[in-house]
């Protein structure tokens, strides 16, 4: 189903693959090396179809690994082109070590990463361990709401990454966005013209300007690479500030580093990110009906974390509930850690309390997020670490 309005926008109900899809029809993507994964595979298939109708006028890799995948993108990218990819989970973890290359080299590609477990055992349902494991590879990370975000965020990801020379990931839960229809805004390509023009490379792959890239780097030099891209990544939230209200003039819809939510007097406030971040807006609006003073922030951009924000948001709180769907294991959730980091020198401080939920696609539903949440303010907390509705039968577990 569609609707257009003329050269404006269409509205179209996809999914958020998608919407992934029509992002980068927009963006005027040059080149789209593919690999297929579950749950990502749909993006690439709908950007393959687009690619033969001639819209984008992009050249289609189809690499014979995840790696070779962003091999590909980072050749690309070197040459001045705009490049994208997209996987999930093992595929994830497949190209890890060309993540690296991607950032060290300052290239703004942009990677859809469908959210899915990590094997074994055996699943293709969500949770945010794939895409956390990767944390530390110098990769911007944006993690969407609903199919609208996935849209949106996307072309944002392009000029953010192509503002700052880093590359990004456009982060989704597998299959509640994935494979869900959701109505969606879709811009004009003139729209989108405007906001995103083509890429212009300040160094490039050029026989006729040689440069060397990736070559050897001497002690005397190699630190002071990571201290700029550290510098990039920011002033990288400055940016993505700036042009999430640029892009709420153009669209009339606003993403920000973090999203709060009847936080103006709140005493507590729960922190999640992807569709989570949307059912704890529900678990909130249920415990104010029962006059507990709770309010909740979703996590947009994890990477570069937003700090200052971050520690305005909790400032007053008594209490931050940090609703993890990872684990690192022998210490605690992902997210509860970093909270734990951003706040640890402040003499005035909320209680962080960690909570592990939603792994391998266990749904985390608003009634459950609310229960906990006012156990948790009612009797307190012990220990680094809660499961949330986790069934335990220590007989049978090793």
């Amino acid at each position: 189903m569609e609707l257009g309005n003329g050269n404006d926008k269409m509205k179209k109900v996809i999914t958020a693959n998608h919407a992934v899809s029509h992002a980068v029809r927009l963006a005027r993507v040059e080149v789209i090396a593919a690999y297929p994964i579950t749950p990502q595979t749909s993006i690439v298939e709908e950007l393959s179809e687009m690619c033969a109708r001639g819209d984008p006028q992009a050249e289609f890799i189809h690499s014979e690994s995840e790696h070779s995948a962003m091999s590909a993108a980072i050749g690309a990218a070197m040459t001045g082109a705009r490049a994208f990819t997209a996987t999930s989970s093992q595929g994830l973890a497949h190209m890890c070590e060309m993540l690296h290359w991607a950032a060290g080299g300052r290239l703004p590609i942009v990677m859809a990463e469908v959210n899915r477990s990590l094997g074994p055992p055996w699943t293709i349902y969500t949770d945010q361990q794939d895409s956390l494991s990767q944390r530390d590879t110098g990769w911007m990370q944006f993690y969407c709401r609903d199919n609208q975000d996935v849209l949106d965020t996307t072309i944002l990801a392009f000029k953010i990454a192509e503002r700052v020379s880093l590359p990004a990931m456009q982060i989704l839960d597998a299959f509640v966005l994935s494979h869900t229809n959701e109505a969606v805004d879709i811009p004009s390509p003139e729209l989108i013209d405007g906001f995103l023009p083509k890429r212009e490379a300040a160094f490039k792959l050029d026989p006729d300007e040689p440069h060397a890239f990736g070559g050897m780097m001497n002690v005397d030099c190699w630190m002071e690479s990571r201290y700029h891209l550290q510098k990039a990544m920011e002033a990288a939230v400055d940016v993505a500030v700036e042009e999430t209200i640029a892009w709420k003039k153009l669209v009339g819809r606003r993403l920000q580093p973090l999203m709060p939510y009847r936080m103006k007097d709140a005493e507590a406030a729960i922190l999640c990110a992807g569709t989570a971040a949307w059912t704890a807006t529900l678990a909130v609006d249920m415990l104010r009906d029962k006059g507990l003073k709770v309010g909740s922030i979703g996590i947009w951009m994890f990477r570069p974390f937003p700090l200052a924000e971050f520690r305005r948001l909790t400032g007053g709180l008594k209490k931050l509930i940090v609703i993890d769907r990872s684990c690192s294991y022998g210490h605690s959730g992902i997210f509860a850690q970093e909270a734990r980091s951003a706040l640890f020198d402040l003499e005035k401080r909320p209680e962080i309390i960690g909570v592990i939920a939603g792994l391998g696609g266990r749904e985390i539903t608003a009634e459950g997020l609310a229960n906990e949440v006012e156990n948790i303010i009612r009797d307190g907390s012990d220990g680094l670490i809660r499961w949330m509705e986790v069934k335990v039968d220590t007989g049978k577990q090793g």
